[in-house]
């Protein structure tokens, strides 16, 4: 069995399935990822959503949290392409995350931290999730859920 495994990084989704503030945390752990301009590009989006004093704040979180993942990790997470449509399941978990801290649903997000950092470092992964989450919903609370036309259950999926 190899050591290096690239299972996190199967295709679980597509982002358009994510809302905006899981789509978000996506977009930003893949600029994240893609070196300093990509952190570059992360920390201008930040500026001009959230204001300079806010938009700095949310990148140091950004990088603290990605920095966190990078050096306590289970293992690597793996991540698609900045211009991939696809959601990879490491992907999708760190979305999950920073969406349920976002929402203070607190235990559900340290669970997902747990799955991705080792579990002495859950809890400041998780306040770190939620301070992230806040931000992200902050940069979307103007943009409109589009309507589907049908009403689903919210235990049903299909």
């Amino acid at each position: 069995m190899s050591s290096h495994s690239t299972r996190g990084g199967t295709a679980v989704g597509r982002l358009s399935d994510l809302t905006p503030i899981e789509a978000g945390a996506v977009m930003y752990l893949r600029l994240w990822g893609d070196g300093a301009s990509g952190r570059a590009d992360a920390a201008s989006d930040f500026k001009v959503a959230l204001g300079v004093d806010c938009g700095r704040a949310a990148m140091l979180t950004l990088d603290r949290l990605c920095s966190l993942c990078a050096n306590y990790g289970r293992r690597p997470l793996i991540r698609h392409g900045l211009g991939c449509s696809c959601l990879g399941a490491d992907e999708n978990c760190f979305a999950q995350m920073i969406a349920a801290a976002s929402e203070g649903a607190r235990e559900d997000a340290m669970m997902m931290a747990t799955l991705i950092v080792r579990p002495d470092f859950a809890p400041a992964l998780t306040s770190l999730s939620e301070e992230l989450g806040l931000a992200l919903r902050r940069m979307t609370a103007a943009i409109p859920i589009p309507n589907t036309g049908h009403e689903t259950p919210s235990a049903m999926l299909h």
